[in-house]
C-alpha cells in the first residue's frame, strides 16, 4: 500500500522543484524528504527521480502517482468542507493571498464583516500578485487566492483550480493636472497621453500587456519610464505631474478620484475580480464566507456609483 504522507512529499517536489525547497515549506530537513522519497520508491517498485545537474526530476512513474495524489487530495478537501458543513459555526484558520489593491480596498472590511459573523474563524492574509499567489495556491500556502483578469488577457487557469468571479473593476486614464484637453472619454481617452511619459506595471505582466496594446491601438507607443508593482507609486507619480498611468478605481478604496480621469473604450475598460481555489476546497464553509463578504462591496455597488470623469475643464499644459 501506498503511504499517503511520502505520495504528498512527492507532489510537494513537483510544485517546489527542488527538496531544500520541499524541506522549507514542511519543516523537514533536506535528509529526511530524501530519505522518505526513497522508501516510496520502494514501496512502488519503479524508480521515481532522476538526478539533472545538482537537482532531480520526477520521473513519468512519478508523475503518474502525482496525478493520482492530486485526485486523492481533492476528494479529502471535499471530505473537509463537508464536515466543516455539518458544524455549527466557523473554526480553524484561513489563508488568504490578496493582489494589492484587493488587499487595500476589500480586506479590511471583509476582516470586519467576517470576524463579527465568525469569531472564532482565523484569518492570515498575505499581499501577494496572482502571478506568485496561483503557484503557492496548488503548493497549499494559501486557501484561497485573490486575482484579477484584464480585457484580453485571460489569466492562466492551471489544473486542479477553479474560479468564482467576485466583481468588476473599472480602469481609467488618469492623468497629470493640466495636462489634458476637455471631453476626451471613451474612445478617444488614450490618445491624450501620447506625449506623455508613463508609469506602468513590469513587462511581463498582463497588466503591462493589456495597457501596451491599449496605447497601440490608440496609435502610439507609450514612453514608459517608470515600473512598479505598486499602484499607490503609479497614482503618487501621477498626482506629481510626473507620469499618465492606468489605474483602478479600487486604488482610491472608495473616495474621489485625486488626479484627472477619464473613462477609456467600452469592452476595453473593466478587469474581473475572482477567488481562485483549489478544486474540491471551494465549497469549504469558510471559503465561501470570506468570498461573500469580499464581494460584497464590488456586488451592492450601483453600477454608476464610480469616480466620474474629472478631465473636462482641464486646460493644456501646453
Amino acid at each position: 500500500m501506498l503511504d499517503l504522507h511520502r505520495l504528498r512529499l512527492l507532489r510537494e517536489l513537483k510544485h517546489r522543484g527542488t527538496l531544500a525547497a520541499v524541506a522549507e515549506a514542511l519543516a523537514y530537513s533536506p535528509s529526511t524528504v530524501s530519505q522518505q522519497l526513497s522508501v516510496l520508491e520502494r514501496e512502488a517498485g519503479v524508480r521515481l527521480l532522476e538526478p539533472v545537474g545538482r537537482r532531480v526530476r520526477l520521473t513519468p512513474q512519478a508523475e503518474i502517482l502525482v496525478a493520482h495524489t492530486e485526485a486523492v487530495l481533492e476528494r479529502l478537501e471535499r471530505a473537509e468542507a463537508d464536515l466543516a458543513a455539518s458544524l455549527e459555526g466557523l473554526t480553524g484558520t484561513l489563508r488568504v493571498a490578496a493582489f494589492q489593491t484587493a488587499a487595500l480596498a476589500l480586506v479590511p472590511d471583509a476582516l470586519g464583516r467576517l470576524g463579527a459573523a465568525h469569531p472564532r474563524l482565523r484569518v492570515e492574509v498575505t499581499q501577494c500578485e496572482p502571478e506568485s499567489a496561483l503557484p503557492a495556491l496548488l503548493a497549499r500556502d494559501f486557501d484561497v487566492a485573490v486575482t484579477e483578469e484584464y480585457p484580453d488577457e485571460p489569466i492562466p487557469r492551471p489544473d486542479g483550480i477553479e474560479y468564482a468571479e467576485l466583481g468588476r473593476d473599472e480602469m481609467r486614464l488618469a492623468l497629470p493636472a493640466g495636462s489634458a484637453n476637455g471631453g476626451i472619454d471613451g474612445e478617444a481617452a488614450p490618445a491624450a497621453a501620447a506625449g506623455l511619459p508613463w508609469v506602468m506595471e513590469p513587462a511581463g505582466t498582463a497588466s503591462r500587456r493589456w495597457a501596451t496594446r491599449l496605447c497601440r491601438d490608440a496609435g502610439f507607443e507609450p514612453d514608459v519610464r517608470y515600473e512598479s508593482t505598486d499602484l499607490l507609486l503609479h497614482l503618487r507619480l501621477v498626482e506629481r505631474g510626473h507620469a499618465a498611468a492606468l489605474l483602478p478605481d479600487l486604488v482610491w478604496t472608495g473616495a474621489a478620484p485625486t488626479v484627472p480621469v477619464a473613462r477609456l473604450p467600452r469592452g476595453r475598460h473593466v478587469r474581473r475580480l475572482f477567488a481562485a481555489t483549489r478544486r474540491g476546497s471551494g465549497a469549504h464553509p469558510a471559503v465561501r464566507a470570506w468570498c461573500e463578504a469580499l464581494a460584497r462591496p464590488l456586488r451592492e455597488r450601483p453600477p454608476h456609483e464610480h469616480p466620474q470623469s474629472t478631465l473636462k475643464g482641464f486646460a493644456s499644459g501646453g
